[in-house]
């Protein structure tokens, strides 16, 4: 079974080129599966509809959410679709089964107020301000996580306030940047990141005090301590940065297909859930326009 996960992922690797944290989570649905079947003693030759059903049962009662569950499925169709293409299985058992209906949540944003909180105050120290540049430029540009600590310096124009980005799928997209992020992160890159580097060199924008580059729980870990310091209540991630920076510009009546590109959202529909409005404003909306609000 191991072999067959093997080519999979190489082919998503070399064929798709598909990022390392996607293919990670390829190989840990499709290694949850080989457990189910080593212990069942079942060959992947012989996974049915009906095993396939069970498993999944198994990790609904496990209280596994509908949208866990909706991407392990998506993980083994795109395998067992694979498998039938290279001739190792003859019918593909995932084929028929039906997809756990996903109730669509909204994403959880920041207000205005809370990021003027979060990124209100520059530490003095090297790596204070090598924070404050990461954390502005997160919500200035609405970058993943994954792009904002892997930004190689050549994907900056300081001059045109403009980052280059190589997202998902290896997509090209540029974004720009406004003043404010632009100031804290030439002053970085001028006075601390030679002091981080010391006598280390690196093509990456931000990197820890070793000179080398950051990993996302670290980042992870400065956004919890910066949310703490700043004495803002809410559990903040990474991701609730990027749902501000897209749910902030379209409150401010931004173009949705404009937003759409800075995100590097293949498909608009995925933009849109950003287009939601929160209950005091449409209560404020009705009544200042209907006739008796």
């Amino acid at each position: 079974m191991t072999g067959s996960c093997d080519l999979f992922l190489h082919y998503l690797a070399a064929e798709r080129r598909l990022a390392q944290n996607t293919l990670t989570a390829y190989n840990t649905d499709i290694q949850g599966l080989f457990a189910f079947l080593h212990r069942k003693k079942i060959r992947l030759t012989d996974v049915s509809p009906h095993h396939l059903r069970t498993y999944l049962s198994k990790l609904h009662h496990g209280r596994m959410g509908s949208r866990s569950l909706s991407r392990k499925l998506s993980s083994l169709r795109a395998f067992f679709r694979f498998l039938v293409n290279e001739g190792i299985i003859t019918s593909d058992p995932s084929c028929h089964l039906d997809s756990p209906k996903l109730g669509r949540s909204l994403p959880k944003v920041l207000s205005v107020s809370e990021v003027d909180q979060l990124l209100k105050t520059c530490p003095p120290s090297p790596l204070g301000q090598r924070n404050h540049a990461m954390l502005h430029l997160l919500y200035a540009t609405g970058l993943r996580v994954t792009e904002l600590i892997s930004l190689p310096l050549a994907a900056i124009n300081m001059q045109s306030g403009f980052i280059r980005v190589i997202g998902k799928g290896d997509k090209e997209r540029l974004i720009p940047f406004g003043k404010e992020a632009r100031d804290f992160l030439s002053t970085y890159l001028k006075k601390s990141r030679p002091l981080l580097l010391k006598k280390h060199t690196s093509p990456l924008v931000f990197i820890t005090g070793r000179g080398t580059g950051m990993t996302r729980a670290r980042f992870w870990q400065i956004i919890k301590e910066r949310a703490g310091a700043t004495g803002i209540p809410k559990k903040i991630s990474p991701h609730m940065l990027r749902h501000s920076f897209a749910s902030h510009l379209l409150a401010h009546d931004a173009d949705l297909r404009s937003v759409q590109m800075m995100l590097g959202h293949a498909d608009i529909a995925t933009t849109q859930i950003y287009t939601h409005v929160d209950h005091n404003r449409l209560k404020t909306i009705h009544q200042k326009f209907h006739p008796r609000g």
